[in-house]
């Protein structure tokens, strides 16, 4: 955690995670504005798999969707869940988000379907879900706890039917290899924090 990040309150926290998603979530609808005002042209930052120039789209594939109610459909969850784990400091919420970003996007691209064109934020989305939901009990942080069971209460419904293989049109390879990847980054910052006393400078 930085100086400056360290001497903000909680509610200096919230504001700036707030600001910080809602500019986020701002960005998607317009970038999608951009792509239909282009005739679609972003999505071709989508994610085709196993091609070599397609890894280039990698991050990029992360914040394009294909029509308004995709991004509205990932507006809700990603705001929400980027807004929880920002609240533990913007340099670790960056790194959570890259990490997560660049295993999902290489894993899309490892086992993807041939022929197929990926991109949306649900693969951070799931990742946000997978790390939240586990790294109160990895930090063995009561409130960090209690947030992963009241968001796997509300939102694992939802997340189990995203894994299904069964729905057309869906990429649940990027939803279970995005969970699977914010898991895995809850326990990297978990060890990297263990045994550690953190002090104020």
């Amino acid at each position: 955690m930085s100086g400056t990040e360290s001497g903000w309150s909680r509610g200096d926290r919230a504001k700036t995670a707030a600001k910080l998603m809602v500019g986020w979530v701002a960005l998607l609808w317009l970038l999608e504005v951009v792509d239909v005002a282009s005739g679609h042209a972003l999505d071709s930052l989508g994610i085709v798999p196993r091609e070599p120039s397609q890894l280039i789209d990698v991050v990029p594939a992360a914040f394009i969707h294909f029509g308004f109610a995709h991004v509205a459909a990932n507006s809700v969850p990603l705001l929400v869940f980027g807004f929880l784990a920002a609240l533990g400091g913007l340099r670790r919420f960056a790194a959570i988000c890259a990490v997560i970003i660049v295993a999902d996007g290489l894993g899309v691209w490892l086992v993807a379907p041939a022929h197929t064109n990926t991109a949306g934020a649900s693969g951070l989305i799931f990742g946000l879900f997978g790390f939240l939901l586990v790294t109160g009990f990895v930090e063995r942080k009561p409130l960090g706890i209690l947030v992963g069971l009241v968001i796997g209460a509300i939102w694992g419904t939802s997340i189990l039917l995203g894994l299904a293989p069964t729905q057309s049109g869906v990429s649940w390879q990027a939803h279970l290899i995005g969970l699977v990847s914010g898991v895995g980054t809850a326990f990297w910052l978990g060890r990297r924090t263990a045994g550690k006393t953190l002090q104020v400078r």
